[in-house]
């Protein structure tokens, strides 16, 4: 009986294609980064912390870095890579309760980023230096830097807006509103 009757890789090259290779960032983690530093925008660089992969935040809003990520996942699924991001935008949508979540009490808020583009804002309020939810209004201008995930097209956002760091995520964010900003 041959090795691939057996159901083993002809090649060691061969592999499930649903397996995660190990690698960090996959090759669309590869291709996004690759825009990114040459796009040209200035970035400040977040640390590796326990594992987590070294990552680039604009030092400025930058939507079309955001919107170029979003597009990316759209067309490759989801991934374990998270980005950070610098975006900006008018506030469209806020809940009015506070959610108590395993990891902490949360508020949400929807941030429109162009026309017909909009993300979900996750905020720690355990962790932000900011008074009673919600602290933000629909049509109030806010600047956000946090970490970009992507589940799946409807489960995706913008979390880790506040000062501190984690096991899997070493930047800090925070969330700028109409010129005040809660860390």
């Amino acid at each position: 009986m041959s090795a691939a009757s057996k159901g083993f890789p002809l090649h060691p090259i061969e592999t499930d294609s649903r397996r995660r290779t190990g690698s960090l960032i996959g090759a669309s983690g590869l291709a996004v980064l690759g825009l990114v530093i040459l796009a040209g925008t200035p970035f400040a660089r977040a640390q590796t912390v326990g594992g987590a992969p070294t990552g680039l935040a604009p030092t400025q809003c930058d939507n079309r870095k955001f919107l170029s990520d979003q597009a990316g996942f759209m067309q490759t699924g989801p991934t374990r890579v998270d980005l950070p991001e610098h975006i900006c935008g008018q506030v469209v949508s806020v809940t009015r309760r506070s959610r108590r979540t395993r990891s902490g009490v949360h508020g949400y808020f929807i941030l429109q980023t162009a026309p017909g583009h909009s993300i979900r804002i996750v905020s720690d309020l355990d962790r932000m230096n900011a008074p009673n939810w919600p602290w933000v209004k629909p049509g109030d201008q806010v600047d956000v830097v946090g970490r970009y995930y992507f589940d799946s097209e409807r489960s995706q956002g913008i979390d880790w807006t506040h000062h501190g760091a984690g096991r899997h995520w070493a930047l800090p964010g925070f969330v700028q509103v109409n010129g005040t900003r809660y860390e």
